[in-house]
């Protein structure tokens, strides 16, 4: 069974950086995909930033420049490295690990979301 445990978050003023980690259970090349996610309350669930098994890396706009995402294959940990924060960075981070199929829906696993506050 896949686990992903996440940690990093807190409370940071505008400006300021975190980092996040998410641990997997089992080797991270396994899966063809890991991301980060973010959810608001009244918002859909957001794609923040996704690397693939290959090292191709994918950010949306709102976050380029300023997070980074990148893995440590010996800890099976993925990592997301948020600077120049801002208060709309204020969401439930949450980590992602896919596994594609042939011909049906990919097998995603989730951790358990870590809280991200940027105060102004």
């Amino acid at each position: 069974q896949v686990q992903l445990v996440e940690s990093g978050g807190g409370l940071v003023q505008a400006g300021g950086s975190l980092r996040l980690s998410c641990a997997a259970s089992g080797s991270i090349f396994s899966f063809d995909a890991m991301g980060w996610y973010r959810h608001t309350p009244g918002k859909q669930r957001e794609l923040v930033a996704t690397l693939t098994r290959t090292g191709v890396r994918n950010y949306v706009d709102s976050v380029k420049g300023r997070f980074t995402i990148s893995r440590d294959n010996v800890k099976n940990t993925v990592y997301l490295q948020m600077n120049s924060l801002k208060p709309e960075d204020t969401a439930v981070y949450y980590c992602n690990a896919r596994r594609d199929r042939a011909y049906d829906p990919p097998d995603d696993y989730w951790g358990q979301g870590t809280q991200v506050t940027i105060s102004s």
